[in-house]
């Protein structure tokens, strides 16, 4: 469904951000990006739609690639939610709406509206349809924006922190209503994040960055205690809880006493 190869990409201002990096995921599956906070991430995101070129590598997907594709092409393959989103003075509806944007022809066809009717209600939205989205919280604002990026209809989905300005319960139905998307239409989805727990919850693979490169991949039950201390310079235990992987961070001496280990 997607590959990355050989990714190496900086700005001229910073430096070299991510190089040597690479990665495949199939249909259905979903991939957590992981690391601290400027580890590139958001850059890794807004490369593989190609909102950012690289020095050097490529992008497929579906065996096509994506460094040689126009926007419009590039749009129907990919559906992007930004970590902050900008709120206009629209409804509800019509920010959504405007996902379709990349299969409407001469106009909005009723079948677009049954779509966006359909998003609506899967997140839990339609008692918003028509307030505007510059009255929202940052919360209903990230759901419309994700609502957006399914009615779109994209191969794969690119969410940068989705659950970042959400509740608990919204984090939840937010994650399990992409995973259910994801796997009923056999499409891929690759999301940065920084809660541990949720990611090895909802998603398939992970992806730990440090300093610019692919430190560790693999399924949620491979991860170590090792790789977290690694990555983040904190010492925690894995365990594992009704089928699910539980990071579980120890005393913070603790996690002195790696860094001082490590000096």
């Amino acid at each position: 469904m997607l590959a990355v190869r050989d990714i190496r990409v900086g700005y001229k201002s910073g430096g070299l951000v991510l190089e040597d990096l690479g990665f495949t995921l199939g249909h259905g599956q979903i991939l957590a990006v992981l690391g601290p906070n400027g580890v590139g991430k958001t850059t890794l995101l807004r490369c593989i739609n190609a909102m950012i070129r690289p020095w050097s590598g490529y992008v497929q997907v579906e065996k096509s690639n994506v460094f040689r594709m126009g926007a419009a092409e590039i749009a129907r393959y990919f559906g992007y939610v930004a970590q902050r989103n900008e709120a206009g003075r629209i409804t509800t509806f019509d920010a959504v709406l405007l996902g379709r944007k990349p299969h409407l022809r001469w106009r909005v066809g009723k079948e677009d509206l049954v779509k966006v009717d359909g998003a609506l209600r899967r997140l839990g939205l339609e008692h918003l349809a028509l307030r505007r989205i510059d009255e929202m919280s940052g919360g209903e604002l990230q759901k419309v924006c994700i609502a957006r990026a399914l009615v779109q209809e994209p191969r794969v989905l690119l969410l940068d922190e989705p659950t970042s300005s959400l509740d608990l319960k919204n984090q939840l139905e937010i994650l399990d209503t992409i995973r259910r998307v994801v796997r009923e239409h056999q499409i891929a989805a690759v999301m940065t994040m920084h809660d541990l727990n949720l990611a090895f919850r909802f998603m398939d693979r992970f992806l730990f960055l440090k300093q610019g490169r692919v430190f560790a991949c693999g399924r949620p039950h491979e991860v170590s205690p090792g790789m977290v201390a690694a990555v983040y310079g904190v010492q925690v235990d894995i365990l594992h809880h009704n089928g699910h992987v539980v990071v579980v961070p120890k005393k913070q001496e603790d996690s002195s006493d790696l860094k001082e280990g490590s000096a």
